[in-house]
């Protein structure tokens, strides 16, 4: 069965805003939630298809991946076709937008998470529209293998923080509002290290060079993202954050391109033009023979079908245009240039320059007004 567009589950346009999201999501909890329809199975899932859609639409990284790719760009992070509700946290959905609204004790402290991190990958044009794998090097925070990540001196574990109990947030009464922070004695993590790691000096992670290899997709743009799962930061006793690759493609001294097609120009010699002929000319795999008709001006574009670029949610590709420029030949000879004296004036009549005489005339009109 095919997931619904995010946007049509929380019913707001593409361009909605954060406050217009959550304000959508709110309504959709308010009505479906499991504890107001405890006899309604049909109001658990649109509750939990409202969650899913709200986990990936309020998270930019996500969001931007969805816009791109559809489903298929947010497997794994919390959203898309397979992904389970078990990677949901709607603790802190909750926790952002109704608080205490449904009663009972709010979530405890969030899970720790390393953090995202962002790698610029510099392409060539070929490699961006057919694809390619990189191996790249980025500076990392690895769990500190001395301390397990815990940051505690080996042999010791932290202790539950006896401010918070363990929760990692506390309550304050501000006048009828009950309003919870994170707690100040253990920084939210519920816990407390009283001997640090040597190692990672309590940080519970160690900054080291890793290599990885990225395999791009073909039809990859400027500014498109790779999200690497679990390559990003990581956190002391918490989970890996993510790695985002963002495309920059290389300018191309020959090649243009626009959407799916590429353009270039190429100069074919005067007498081709006139005469007629055959040009090599290049495309991203091999060299292709153009055919250029005689009376061939300059401006005039040829179009190669299916020889441009693809896209990553098309791999049709598009069109190589061409659009020819006829040279002017130079350093002649005195008897060369005698030749095209004599050539020129057997070819003096309008009838052999329309072009020229169209112009003439138009310019003609445009003064005698």
């Amino acid at each position: 069965m095919s997931q619904r567009d995010y946007y049509e589950v929380l019913g707001v346009s593409r361009n909605a805003s954060d406050a217009e999201l959550k304000k959508a999501f709110k309504k959709l909890a308010m009505k479906y939630h499991p504890d107001r329809n405890p006899d309604d199975p049909s109001a658990n899932e649109k509750f939990k298809e409202a969650a899913e859609a709200y986990e990936i639409l309020s998270d930019s990284e996500k969001k931007s991946a969805y816009d791109q790719f559809g489903h298929a760009g947010v497997q794994g992070m919390g959203g898309g076709q397979g992904a389970g509700f078990q990677d949901f946290n709607f603790g802190d959905i909750f926790g952002d937008i109704f608080g205490d609204v449904f009663g009972g004790r709010s979530s405890s402290r969030r899970g720790t998470r390393g953090q995202d991190l962002q790698y610029t990958l510099e392409l060539t044009l070929k490699e961006a529209i057919l694809g390619v794998k990189k191996t790249i090097k980025i500076p990392v925070d690895k769990s500190c293998s001395d301390c397990s990540g815990s940051g505690a001196k080996p042999g010791s574990s932290p202790v539950t923080c006896s401010q918070c109990n363990g929760v990692g947030q506390v309550r304050m009464q501000q006048g009828f509002f009950s309003v919870q922070q994170p707690c100040n004695a253990c920084r939210g993590e519920g816990r407390i290290i009283q001997d640090h790691c040597r190692s990672c000096r309590g940080a519970g992670v160690k900054q080291e060079t890793k290599s990885l290899s990225v395999s791009i997709p073909s039809g990859v743009d400027n500014g498109d993202k790779v999200r690497l799962s679990g390559e990003g930061g990581a956190a002391r006793g918490g989970h890996t954050g993510d790695l985002y690759v963002v495309i920059q493609v290389a300018h191309n001294e020959i090649f243009e391109r626009d959407g799916r097609d590429l353009y270039f120009e190429a100069p074919i010699p005067f007498e081709t033009a006139v005469l007629g002929g055959t040009i090599n000319v290049p495309s991203l795999e091999s060299k292709i023979a153009l055919k250029i008709p005689p009376y061939t001006q300059t401006g005039k574009i040829f179009r190669i079908k299916s020889k441009g670029a693809a896209s990553v949610r098309d791999s049709r590709r598009g069109d190589l245009l061409c659009r020819v420029i006829v040279e002017t030949p130079v350093n002649l000879s005195k008897a060369q240039l005698k030749m095209f004296e004599e050539f020129a004036q057997s070819i003096a009549g309008e009838e052999h320059h329309p072009i020229k005489q169209s112009f003439n005339k138009a310019s003609d009109q445009f003064h005698n007004k």
